[in-house]
């Protein structure tokens, strides 16, 4: 699927799959996207499906049809013929088989993180994305931030002159939301850190700086090693919060609070990926990129990026500046064309509203997705990886090549020379 752009669609017909606090949030910025429109809905849950088709229809959008009750609703809803785009914001466990329905049912995906939690199913994806001649895209937003964006075209400008390390990562202290007996329907998401050592969720802050080393582009991810920390913050933040009678004092904490992989890359790059949603911390994706001729840093401080910068010949004196001029040099057209829709259509600053306009404009103009399956399989394949390196004693696990080779070959991705939406039909 390397190369193959979708099949131009006049309209974007748009199912969702997953109204929980991702999906539900999500709705109306496909709803907002022009040349969009969202025709059905689904939930295990008929309350929520009811929901959010009010809730489109109570901002003058067409009612989508509504599916729910049972967990084969969403089949039922790919029985439909009006639907050319489905996007899944289900609980991690059920990403691989919703996916995969999708494509085989001739649809299109676009999955939230991560598309699958084992490295079967990750292969499974790109061999049915293959197969039905349908893509499946990880719905990486943090890849459409302003200032990741802005990060790789400077860096494949040069700026940071050759490559050589990156740091990205999720740290990001959920423990209330965690123990909430609302936020996350039947507590599905603290649920895992019973059962499983995986770095849950480090696509966040791994995906840009893949992109920005033109993974799958030029070079590879060949080997990860894992590292975890005692799991100690859940447990200390039950002992002191919540009441002796809440469901999770039956459970036994086994996933570290800091999860950390070591990537090495064929071209001798290095990229540490941390997660981490157990600890007291402030939020940060830390995205940090450094080459032989400089260094970025994000989530750095109070400037007005949040980002710091250092390269050679601009800088000296061993002092940090403020990435702002740089991003406005290398801000990308995406942010310059939709910026001020995806502040008012979007989450996350914007980036979730510029990640669906994208998408929409790609299958409305035909063109190549900037994020395909095999990105979206090497993104997540930390997941099962870090369980094998850290049962190994953090000993190095191999990362399949899920391009079968074609990742020697440059080609573009989130660069993408600008582009227009086309006009309504």
């Amino acid at each position: 699927m390397i190369g193959v752009p979708f099949a131009a669609h006049p309209t974007v017909r748009v199912a969702v799959i997953g109204l929980g606090n991702r999906g539900g949030g999500m709705i109306t910025g496909w709803a907002a996207v022009p040349g969009c429109t969202v025709t059905a809905v689904c939930d295990i849950r008929a309350d929520r499906a009811e929901r959010a088709a009010d809730r489109l229809e109570s901002k003058g959008n067409p009612r989508p049809a509504e599916y729910g009750g049972s967990a084969d609703s969403y089949a039922r809803m790919l029985r439909r013929d009006d639907i050319d785009l489905v996007y899944i914001a289900t609980p991690w466990e059920f990403h691989y088989e919703h996916g995969r329905a999708a494509l085989l049912s001739g649809r299109h995906a676009v999955v939230e993180l991560p598309v699958a939690t084992e490295l079967r199913q990750l292969w499974d994806l790109v061999d049915t994305s293959e197969r039905t001649r349908r893509h499946l895209l990880l719905s990486e937003n943090c890849n459409y931030g302003r200032n990741e964006l802005a990060m790789l075209k400077a860096a494949h400008d040069g700026l940071f002159g050759d490559l050589t390390n990156g740091h990205g990562g999720y740290l990001h202290d959920l423990r209330e939301l965690l123990f909430s007996d609302t936020y996350y329907t039947d507590s599905w998401r603290r649920l895992w850190h019973t059962r499983s050592t995986a770095s849950f969720y480090p696509m966040h802050g791994l995906a840009p700086i893949a992109a920005a080393m033109d993974v799958n582009r030029g070079d590879r991810m060949t080997t990860l090693r894992a590292t975890t920390t005692a799991p100690k913050g859940l447990a200390d933040y039950r002992a002191r919060f919540v009441p002796r009678d809440h469901p999770s004092w039956k459970e036994t904490y086994i996933n570290g609070d800091l999860v950390t992989c070591m990537i090495e890359t064929a071209k001798g790059r290095t990229v540490r990926a941390e997660h981490d949603v157990s600890s007291p911390r402030p939020y940060s994706r830390i995205n940090t990129l450094a080459g032989s001729r400089g260094i970025v840093e994000d989530y750095a401080g109070p400037a007005p990026t949040g980002a710091r910068i250092y390269v050679e010949p601009d800088h000296g004196g061993h002092t940090w500046r403020d990435f702002e001029t740089y991003r406005k040099e290398y801000d990308h057209w995406l942010w310059q064309k939709v910026g001020d829709d995806a502040a008012h259509n979007g989450g996350h600053g914007g980036m979730d509203y510029v990640l669906q306009w994208r998408t929409v404009q790609l299958m409305r103009a035909g063109l190549v997705p900037d994020i395909d399956v095999y990105d979206s399989a090497a993104w997540c394949s930390p997941v099962p990886l870090s369980v094998t390196s850290l049962a190994r004693g953090g000993r190095p696990v191999e990362i399949p090549d899920f391009t079968r080779g074609a990742w020697r070959e440059r080609r573009p991705g989130l660069d993408s020379a600008p582009t227009d939406m086309p006009p309504a039909g």
